[in-house]
């Protein structure tokens, strides 16, 4: 078995919280949990499948199981499942108490240092009376309490700090040390797919905190980048830590990717990366509408997300819904049976026009782990992409 990189080899930058010893030992052990969990139980799981409980249901029903339900009935018994997804569970609450516990210390340093890198900067607006989405709002996502909106004083930045922090363990560094891979991965895609492709204003969707932001604005420096969210403390928080990476020119701005209010065909490229399975199915097809919006004639909008069920082996598709089930992702099933080349034409893409393609996380970081490893707790180690051009 391999163990992850150590926690202090992460890319440390004026915005990251600063961690003791024990508080790193603390996500090396979660880090090497998940690890345990990807290379020796779920093999175990697997098995149990494939030698004793899909047997059990073929002499019973006397067919194979149709779908990911009928999957998770048959294992919900199986020792290996119950403890494999235990310990999930339990990883997922051991990494957001330690993050928690990180930043709580030093909420009131995390916060000044913020308002230090913000402060009389035009790249960052924010606009407070912005009604945020009930989707966005109500939702713990990833078990992190008050989820990405949550802000305990004006100004706090302490759930974007955990998750920038606790990214890396829960992962187990397969992001890279600067948790930016899915960025780079869209980077790469571009490269292989269009080559000659020379954007000259870019939007990023549901950016969060920024982290897949920055590789794709250090891509095309020429380019203007915006980069959206709803949630003020990330916008907070991704600012700064934009601005300690050396990107001053990297522009975030607090509206609905629904409606952003920005000009209609003013964009070449418009982007989302790991961000749709967060949201409603009715507002997806809505930031779908949004993207061919400001698009301009030429212009592309590409998505990264985890591999769709369809085409999956019901048992691949039983493990992947896991984070549907008990990880407080209550968008995860739906997002991922949903045909989303079928949404893009909907809402006025053009069919001839529409793409879907993989991309291999990139592994040109030294603490990235080969791509063969990069499970996610399943077996695909690759991304799915979708996306539509609007013709000239």
């Amino acid at each position: 078995m391999t163990l992850p990189k150590a926690w202090n080899t992460i890319h440390r930058h004026a915005m990251l919280p600063a961690a003791d010893h024990d508080e790193q030992v603390r996500f090396d052990v979660i880090a090497g949990l998940n690890h345990f969990m990807s290379q020796r139980m779920t093999p175990e799981v697997e098995k149990a499948w494939r030698t004793r409980v899909r047997p059990a249901w073929l002499a019973r029903e006397g067919r194979a199981p149709r779908d990911r339900h009928e999957v998770h009935a048959a294992m919900r018994g199986a020792p290996e499942w119950q403890l494999w997804s235990l310990v999930r569970r339990h990883t997922m609450e051991m990494r957001q108490h330690a993050g928690r516990a990180l930043v709580g210390r030093q909420a009131d340093a995390l916060r000044e240092r913020a308002a230090s890198f913000n402060a009389d900067c035009d790249t960052l607006r924010l606009n407070p009376s912005l009604p945020i989405p009930r989707y966005v709002s109500t939702v713990d996502t990833h078990l992190m309490r008050g989820g990405y909106t949550a802000a305990s004083t004006p100004g706090d930045v302490s759930n974007p700090a955990n998750y920038d922090a606790g990214m890396y363990a829960t992962t187990g560094g397969s992001a890279g040390p600067s948790n930016d891979a899915a960025g780079r991965a869209l980077v790469a895609w571009l490269r292989t797919h269009r080559a000659n492709f020379s954007p000259r204003r870019i939007i990023d969707l549901g950016c969060g905190l920024g982290h897949n932001s920055v590789p794709v604005h250090r891509a095309f420096p020429e380019a203007q980048m915006i980069a959206v969210d709803v949630a003020e403390p990330m916008l907070r928080y991704g600012h700064a830590r934009a601005r300690a990476l050396g990107c001053t020119a990297l522009r975030f701005l607090q509206v609905d990717a629904t409606e952003t209010g920005l000009e209609a065909g003013s964009a070449d490229l418009v982007f989302t990366t790991i961000v749709l399975h967060e949201t409603s199915r009715e507002a997806l097809p809505r930031i779908f509408a949004e993207a061919h919006r400001l698009l301009r004639p030429g212009g592309l909008t590409v998505h990264l997300e985890q591999p769709p069920y369809h085409g999956l082996d019901p048992f691949e598709q039983f493990m992947r819904d896991w984070d549907g089930r008990y990880n407080n992702e209550p968008f995860w099933s739906a997002l991922h049976e949903t045909r989303l080349p079928e949404v893009l034409q909907s809402v006025g893409f053009e069919r001839s026009r529409i793409f879907e393609s993989q991309t291999q996380p990139p592994s040109d970081r030294q603490n990235e782990r080969p791509a063969a490893e990069k499970e996610n707790f399943g077996r695909a180690p690759s991304w799915y992409v979708v996306g539509a051009e609007v013709p000239l």
